[in-house]
């Protein structure tokens, strides 16, 4: 998984599966893109517009429970 910020856009990424291509996207809400492989697999989604809508775009916390 990888999860990327981009300042100049104002872009938050999150990458679920690399190397895979994106057969569908879909804006489920406005700003909000899921992007789905052949398969309807989710593979990615992004943020538009990310600094507005979560708490610290640039600030990354990952946790594994279990």
């Amino acid at each position: 998984m990888k999860i990327t910020y981009d300042r100049e856009t104002d872009t938050l990424s999150v990458i679920f599966k690399d190397d895979v291509l994106v057969a569908e996207s879909d804006e489920d809400k406005p700003g909000v893109i899921l992007d789905y492989d052949e398969r309807g697999d989710l593979v990615s989604l992004e943020i538009l517009d990310a600094s507005r809508r979560v708490t610290d775009a640039a600030r990354i916390e990952y946790q594994a429970t279990g």
